[in-house]
C-alpha cells in the first residue's frame, strides 16, 4: 500500500465505515462517520481499507500529516505498521494520535513504539443518569441552574428532524453572532462543521435536539451512539445571554436521547481551560486516555 491508495472522505463512504465501526465499536469520540465528515474540511481526512481495518489520515493545513488508529477486525498491528509506512512517504515525523489506552495495550509494541499522553485530547466519560438526575451534592449547583431557568422560561424541547433544520441553521447564525466567529478561525471552522452536519443531517443518521423559547430556538445539542454502552455529544450551543440554558440543554437532550445508555462521552477540552473547567463540573466517571505513538525506528524496520 501507498499513499495513493487513499481516497478523500466522502458522504458514500458512510456505509463502509458504519460497517466497520459495527464489528469494532470505537472508544475514543474522534471515530465516527458524523465527526470524521463534518470536520473533514479542517482536517481533509483521507482513507483506505488493509488488513481487514480501515487507516485514516488526517492532513490538516499547517500541520504535519498524522494517523488515527486502526480501527476494523483485522490485524491492527500489520494495519499499524502499514499505516505508519504510508505517512513516512508524506512526513519525516510518523505519528499516530488520539490512539486510546486499551489499543496501545493490545496492538502497539512498546520495543517499536514511544507513547506520549496526550490529555488535552482525551475524553471526558460521565455516567448517563448523573446527567439526568443531577443528584446529590456535587451536582448542587447544576440543579440550582436548572431549577432556576425552568422556573424563569417557558420553553420546548424539541427533537431534531427534517423541518427543523432551518431554525436550528438560524441558532447557529446568532450564536455566531454573539460570539462574533468571523474574528475567531477556530469558531469559524466549527461554525462550517456544524453547517456540514445539518445540511446533511438525513444521510448522518445522528440525533438532535433543541430548546424553544417563544417562537426561537436558544439552544442546540448533536450526538450519536459511539458503541452499545455510549453516546458522544459533537455538539452543544446555547445562546450564552440566558443564564442555566446550557445545564438545561444537556440535562434535556440526556433525558430524552440517551436515557437507556449508560455512558455519555462528551469530548475533549482541547487545554482550553474555561472548556476543562466546565467539563470537570460535571464530574466525569472516568477519562478515555489518548496517546501520541511514533515508531522508534526507522518506518522501514518495523
Amino acid at each position: 500500500m501507498t499513499l495513493n491508495d487513499f481516497k478523500p472522505l466522502e458522504i458514500g463512504d458512510k456505509g463502509t465505515f458504519d460497517s466497520f465501526l459495527r464489528q469494532d465499536p470505537p472508544e475514543i469520540s474522534e471515530l465516527t462517520f458524523t465527526n470524521l465528515f463534518m470536520w473533514r474540511h479542517k482536517h481533509r481526512p483521507v482513507w483506505l481499507q488493509t488488513e481487514a481495518c480501515l487507516l485514516i489520515i488526517f492532513r490538516q493545513a499547517g500541520t504535519a500529516p498524522y494517523g488515527l488508529p486502526p480501527v476494523g477486525p483485522g490485524d491492527k498491528k500489520k494495519a499499524l505498521q502499514v499505516l505508519c509506512e504510508c505517512l513516512g512517504e508524506m512526513t519525516p515525523v510518523v505519528r499516530i494520535c488520539r490512539v486510546p489506552e486499551h489499543f496501545i495495550e493490545r496492538h502497539v509494541d512498546p520495543d517499536r513504539y514511544d507513547c506520549v499522553l496526550d490529555v488535552d485530547n482525551s475524553d471526558y466519560i460521565y455516567r448517563s443518569q448523573d446527567l439526568i438526575s443531577l443528584a446529590g451534592r456535587k451536582y448542587h449547583r447544576k440543579k440550582n441552574q436548572v431549577n432556576r431557568f425552568n422556573k424563569t422560561y417557558q420553553f420546548e424541547y424539541r427533537e431534531m428532524d427534517a423541518e427543523l433544520i432551518e431554525c436550528f441553521m438560524d441558532m447557529q447564525e446568532n450564536w455566531c453572532q454573539i460570539k462574533s466567529c468571523v474574528d475567531n478561525q477556530d469558531l469559524l471552522t466549527e461554525d462550517y462543521a456544524i453547517r456540514e452536519a445539518l445540511t446533511h443531517f438525513q444521510e448522518l443518521d445522528y440525533r438532535g435536539g433543541a430548546i424553544q423559547i417563544g417562537s426561537r430556538l436558544e439552544a442546540i445539542s448533536l450526538g450519536e451512539p459511539l458503541n452499545s454502552e455510549i453516546a458522544v455529544i459533537h455538539i452543544e450551543k446555547a445562546n450564552p445571554e440566558i443564564p442555566g440554558l446550557y445545564a438545561a440543554m444537556n440535562q434535556l437532550f440526556c433525558s430524552h436521547a440517551w436515557s437507556e445508555m449508560t455512558y455519555i462521552n462528551r469530548e475533549q477540552d482541547l487545554g482550553i481551560e474555561g472548556l476543562r473547567n466546565a467539563k470537570k463540573s460535571y464530574h466525569p466517571d472516568r477519562m478515555v486516555m489518548k496517546y501520541i505513538i511514533t515508531p522508534r525506528t526507522a518506518v522501514s524496520d518495523l
